[in-house]
């Protein structure tokens, strides 16, 4: 038997709170990263998604207006509502206006939001974007005011989570060897997209406890996930067990807002006995949720059904495609992560010169904000707010030559020739405000010191050149063409 809305009110009261710090975060990196990254003189400009893409596949307020005030406007009216949600939201308005109010609040931040996802291509091509989405969407149906949340979309929610938790699960037994001989964390710290400061002592732990943290790793996405459904305290040991283990991803790395998204959605499996027995808080009296939020909510929950079949076929598939959507509004999607590992870290190093003649001495390399470059320089924590471009030059040095798929770092090459201040904002240093004479790309293997190498030299990385990404270039050979046919393949 489902418990009644009665047992999720302060359940509702936490999650809007979370999510709306989730939104928060998200428009805050759209207001300062979209324009240089897909604006109208980004990366990749917006107008070629205007032109290129279809308003039905790819619905975004962009595709109608691809400009960057209305980006901006956009971006900041995000960040507004989504303040409106964290601290002024009105959920204690009157009943009559309570609920459509709280409905058209969060049913604003999931339209906005979807508009930059959808026109953001590569950069905006994470599971946790179509997982905000996909979380968002159902809190517009959790009901406000003094009434009870419809106990239909909190198991929905729990749905969403078993499908993140479970999906990432079996990508990893079916993706690569380390999972299933428990050795994937021997490498996972030092070549995870974005190390922070407590990377390095994380990598450096016994080989044993990576056994243990692989085996670990299993158990809380594979089994417990099936507890979410189970009765009290059950489903609350797994929330729990969930919480702890995304926890430990947050202290030691940066994966965006991926994991406080998934603490977030594990709020749906406590209920107000267990939030009480923590916090001296009291849910007003047990008020039903309005007969037309009910009935809205079993019609969502019918679509969430009916929707999950491809996303549960790919799921259980022998070729598990992880983190896709199947629908244009990003409503019920897959989810999966780390299917694989690398063994090596690759990196890539921007250079410049302002010497007609460069020699090896004459070039300065740009810092990144979260991809290391000097050695010495301990990782930086970003999480839960998201670099994008670090995390693209992460996939792209995986690769020895750009490929059509890189096409935007010879755009970012030509920006910071140019002296464009949108890219230099995107990068950790600016040794050429003007622009410099040549840009070249140089790719090398990186590991982390030992403990021993760390004590000699205080550098936090080891770094080995392994070739040229992108030979010199200067502005004129980018305008002209020559750059991208040379090393674009």
């Amino acid at each position: 038997m489902l418990p009644s809305g009665a047992d999720y009110w302060l359940v509702r009261f936490v999650f809007q709170r979370g999510l709306a710090v989730i939104y928060l975060c998200a428009f805050l990196v759209a207001a300062r990263q979209f324009h240089p990254l897909v604006g109208e003189d980004g990366l990749l400009p917006l107008s070629e998604y205007a032109e290129n893409a279809s308003f039905r596949e790819r619905p975004s307020l962009f595709y109608v207006y691809p400009d960057d005030r209305v980006v901006g406007l956009t971006a900041w009216a995000g960040v507004a509502l989504s303040l409106v949600a964290l601290f002024a939201g009105p959920y204690w308005l009157p009943a009559p206006y309570a609920l459509p109010a709280s409905m058209l609040l969060w049913l604003a931040l999931w339209a906005l939001y979807q508009s930059f996802v959808n026109a953001g291509r590569v950069f905006y091509g994470y599971g946790w974007e179509s997982m905000l989405l996909e979380t968002g969407f159902l809190a517009v149906f959790l009901g406000a005011g003094g009434s009870n949340p419809p106990v239909v979309v909190i198991w929905l929610l729990k749905w969403l989570l078993f499908r993140n938790m479970f999906g990432a699960g079996l990508i990893k037994i079916r993706g690569d060897d380390c999972w299933r001989d428990l050795t994937c964390m021997d490498h996972h710290y030092e070549t995870q997209p974005m190390p922070n400061p407590v990377s390095w002592f994380a990598h450096h732990l016994p080989e044993r406890f990576h056994r243990v943290e692989v085996l670990g790793n299993h158990v809380v996405e594979l089994a417990v996930p099936f507890l979410y459904f189970a009765p009290q305290p059950y489903a609350t040991a797994a929330g729990v067990a969930t919480i702890g283990f995304q926890a430990w991803l947050v202290f030691t790395g940066n994966f965006s807002w991926l994991n406080a998204l998934t603490v977030v959605q594990a709020v749906a499996t406590f209920s107000d006995g267990v939030l009480t027995a923590v916090a001296p808080v009291a849910a007003p009296a047990a008020v039903s949720p309005p007969l037309a939020l009910t009935v809205l909510a079993v019609l969502v929950a019918v679509l969430v059904v009916a929707m999950s079949v491809r996303p549960v076929v790919n799921m259980l598939s022998p070729t598990q495609v992880m983190n896709t959507s199947f629908d244009p509004l990003n409503l019920v999607n897959t989810y999966g992560a780390f299917g694989s590992i690398t063994r090596d870290r690759y990196q890539l190093v921007i250079e410049g010169t302002d010497a007609e003649n460069p020699a090896e001495d004459d070039w300065t390399a740009y810092d990144c904000k979260g991809q290391p470059v000097r050695t010495d320089e301990r990782p930086s924590q970003w999480a839960p707010y998201h670099l994008r471009l670090d995390w693209q030059l992460w996939f792209a040095a995986m690769r020895p030559r750009p490929g059509r798929r890189q096409r935007w770092l010879l755009e970012l090459l030509e920006a910071l020739l140019d002296g464009d201040e949108g890219a230099r904002s995107l990068m950790g240093s600016d040794p050429f405000p003007d622009g410099p004479e040549r840009v070249r790309v140089l790719r090398y293997r990186y590991r982390f010191t030992t403990p021993e190498e760390r004590a000699e030299t205080g550098d936090w990385w080891e770094r080995e050149r392994v070739g040229t990404y992108v030979a010199p270039v200067s502005l004129a050979d980018l305008q002209g063409g020559l750059g991208r046919r040379t090393v674009v393949r």
